[in-house]
């Protein structure tokens, strides 16, 4: 594992995600013009484009959603501000989703990319592959 400095930052808004962190301190990894760009998968399959507002706010309501979740880093690449992760995600739930009930598990594969910016994430964009359920 390398440790250029985004990939640390990357590293640690992946372990604020996986604690739950409240908004405000999940806003700190994001610089105020950042956009997430999520590609269809099973759980949002249109995708979407979300400013910071919209992705603190979906966030929130994922950590409503999910007991718990753990990103498991596979590999990672650094090129100057760009930043590539790919990682096993896992979570259990909270509450029911589709066929699912709370305290089942769901696990997905993700392909991340994020462009850094003063130490700030600018863009990410997210392929997110889960497996059935």
């Amino acid at each position: 594992m390398s440790h250029h400095p985004n990939i640390e930052i990357v590293r640690k808004y992946l372990a604020a995600l996986e604690y739950g962190v409240q908004s405000e301190e999940l806003a700190s990894f994001f610089a105020s013009d950042a956009v997430q760009v999520e590609l269809p998968n099973r759980l949002n399959p249109n995708g979407g484009e979300s400013n910071l507002a919209t992705l603190l706010a979906r966030a929130e309501q994922g950590r409503g959603l999910l007991a718990r979740q753990r990103y498991e880093i596979v590999s990672e690449l650094a090129d100057n501000d760009r930043v590539a992760v790919e990682a096993t995600w896992s979570a259990t739930l909270a509450v029911p989703l589709g066929t699912l009930a709370a305290g089942d598990s769901m696990r997905a594969h993700f392909a991340m990319f994020f462009e850094l910016v003063d130490g700030k994430i600018r863009n990410q964009r997210n392929y997110d592959c889960f497996e059935p359920w």
